[in-house]
């Protein structure tokens, strides 16, 4: 978690040390919990106050201000069968063989593009069944990924209709996508393909999302934050909220 999500923290409480001794009250901290696993947190937190003006939320940009993110559409395929001896297939219903269908049918949907976001993309992370080489499995089950670019009720209907005989699909977890309405001059920017608690926390003020470290090493063996970019990351961060504590009210 050095660079998703500690690094950036760090990197945030250092700020606002440095706009605390410099004399600017205007700036708190928010830390919620749960933001890989449906934004419980920051869903908590939209009903909380106090409210601010402006929010910067942190996430591993690179230190370049996001204007963008896909959205996430978790996929819950479930499917059964009827066990039986391998020697009498026609005696049993193979889970998994309806399952195989089903995913290879949802991977030949035509995904949606957007011109800021990009393509949606679908993976297929996890997927198990069956007891033994020699049994018809009477129980498979896989889960896919989507990131979203567009709201997903055509997707969600279009994957319904895909689904074999046996197969069931739940959706579990949807995050929104999400667009910024502008960055301030003078600030390099980017469009992130990953989902975070920014769309749920449009209560705290208006939205932006930047931070040091890159998310291509999070999640891994090998995640890391350079120290260059942490510091750079405080210096940015206290740049950001200087800006916007500096624009008039409206």
């Amino acid at each position: 978690g050095s660079c998703d999500a500690k690094g950036l923290a760090a990197a945030m409480v250092a700020a606002a040390e440095r706009l605390a001794a410099a004399g600017e009250r205007r700036v708190g901290l928010l830390f919620v919990v749960g933001e890989e696993n449906g934004s419980d947190g920051a869903r908590a937190a939209a009903d909380l106050g106090p409210r601010g003006r402006f929010l910067i939320n942190g996430e591993p940009t690179e230190n370049r201000l996001s204007v963008g993110q896909k959205g996430t559409l978790r996929i819950d395929l479930t499917a059964t069968g009827r066990a039986a001896h391998s020697a009498y297939p026609e005696e049993g219903s193979s889970a998994i063989a309806g399952l195989l269908d089903t995913i290879e049918r949802i991977r030949r949907l035509p995904l949606p593009h957007d011109p800021l976001l990009g393509r949606s993309t679908l993976n297929l992370g996890l997927i198990a069944g069956g007891v033994a080489p020699n049994v018809i499995p009477a129980h498979a089950a896989a889960q896919l990924l989507v990131r979203t670019v567009e709201p997903t009720g055509a997707l969600k209907t279009a994957i319904r209709e895909q689904l074999a005989p046996g197969v069931t699909v739940a959706f579990p977890v949807e995050l929104p996508f999400h667009k910024a309405g502008g960055a301030p001059p003078g600030w390099e920017t980017t469009v992130v393909s990953y989902a975070s608690d920014l769309p749920f926390l449009a209560a705290w003020g208006e939205g932006y999302q930047m931070g040091p470290g890159t998310i291509r090493v999070a999640h891994t063996a090998e995640e890391h934050i350079l120290k260059a970019d942490l510091f750079r990351g405080v210096d940015l961060y206290v740049r950001l909220a200087t800006d916007l504590l500096a624009r008039e009210a409206p």
